[in-house]
């Protein structure tokens, strides 16, 4: 069974862009509108339930637009104030079967990676005891699935959002090329990674990768532990490397089959600090380092999208004193940032084809990013427009 799954996974990684020009999205040169969401719904406490109630409006307001073809969820479906359980899980799937477009999620840390914390349900670790106090209801059961393990949540987000590989949520069926049958056989891990796919559309790549935010790329030790156990480095390590493999990919498919841009959609701010020191979100530097010299070698338009910070923002990391955009707090009008992201992770990059949004999400009203994706136009870096992409924020 092994040589099977290894000569299927090589045949999968050779005819890559047969595969995607086959089934992954819809490549016609022509304009495409697509609605991108994240850190919703969210609730202040375990009990709040109003952004989940209202969320099936929202979605029916996404739907309401004609010419959306296509939804993106950039992670969080729940707080880090809220637990995490299959019910839960189950229930988001539910709503999401209201949209009536194809449906491309990438999970974020609030469902599976800080499902550890205490605030979400899972523990703290015990230093008397070395051992983890686990959060339990009145009856004395664990709040949290499994204990709040984040690699169980993770198997968990797949079993229900991924057990389809290449299928997406939502309504229309759209094909898209799962890691999980398309990893490279040299890395036989990687194809546990079935939420990171890639599809073409309107000529430009799609490539999703899952890369948590909030924990400086998951290694904060789990429970609050002296240090990362076997299992936390182990999922880092086989991640991060699947991650790698992924996005290199993407570029390398992209660049054959003439594609006009790329997007890429994680669920991490990879530059926003919280409050913390730097050497908190020195662990993203790997994927940024990656994402900035194959940008540059692609020498075409890339879009990076992004959730985690919650706050709206339009701006590009990867080149100092650029100019930058963030919400003022008063509806869908913006403001100029008052620092730059780029100061964060000062690594030398300059990198002129590249863009990054920060969709907003975690607040009422709900919002989502209206991005337009035309082939044929070429538009300058601006706030609302990069290449062939262009975006407004809406608020139904």
């Amino acid at each position: 069974m092994r040589k099977a799954s290894i000569v299927s996974a090589v045949l999968s990684t050779l005819c890559l862009p047969l595969m995607l020009a086959a089934c992954g999205g819809d490549n016609a040169p022509s304009k495409s509108v697509i609605a991108v969401i994240g850190d919703a719904p969210y609730g202040a406490k375990a009990t709040d339930t109003s952004q989940f109630q209202a969320n099936p409006a929202f979605i029916n307001a996404i739907n309401g637009d004609p010419e959306v073809s296509l939804v993106m969820h950039a992670g969080d479906i729940h707080s880090g104030k809220q637990y995490c359980t299959q019910a839960y899980d189950v229930s988001i799937f539910d709503q999401w079967k209201g949209f009536k477009r194809p449906l491309v999620y990438t999970p974020g840390d609030n469902e599976w990676t800080d499902c550890h914390k205490a605030a979400e349900g899972g523990g703290t670790y015990n230093a008397t005891t070395a051992t983890v106090d686990f959060v339990k209801d009145a009856g004395g059961n664990l709040v949290d699935y499994k204990g709040g393990d984040p690699v169980e949540n993770l198997k968990l987000v797949r079993q229900i959002f991924f057990a389809t590989p290449g299928q997406t949520l939502g309504a229309g069926g759209m094909g898209v090329v799962s890691q999980a049958t398309a990893f490279d056989a040299s890395f036989p891990s990687d194809k546990e990674y079935v939420e990171n796919v890639q599809f073409e559309k309107s000529g430009v790549m799609f490539v999703t990768m899952n890369v948590p935010g909030g924990s400086n790329n998951d290694t904060d030790p789990w429970y609050g532990a002296p240090a990362m156990g076997a299992s936390q480095q182990q999922d880092v390590a086989n991640r991060t490397a699947a991650d790698l493999h992924w996005l290199a990919s993407a570029y390398k498919t992209a660049a054959a089959n003439g594609d006009t841009a790329m997007v890429i959609m994680l669920q991490a701010d990879m530059w926003d600090l919280d409050g913390k020191a730097a050497s908190h979100i020195a662990q993203y530097k790997q994927f940024i380092d990656a994402i900035a010299s194959n940008t540059k070698t692609f020498g075409k338009p890339v879009l990076l999208i992004n959730g985690d910070s919650h706050v709206y923002r339009s701006d590009n990391p990867l080149k100092a004193g650029q100019s930058c955009v963030t919400e003022s707090g008063a509806g869908v009008q913006t403001t100029a940032c008052k620092d730059d992201a780029y100061a964060s992770q000062p690594n030398g990059y300059d990198v002129p084809n590249f863009h990054r949004i920060v969709v907003h999400g975690s607040t009422m009203p709900l919002e989502w990013l209206k991005l337009t994706v035309d082939p044929a136009a070429s538009a300058a870096n601006t706030a609302s427009s990069f290449g062939p992409f262009n975006w407004t924020r809406v608020q139904p």
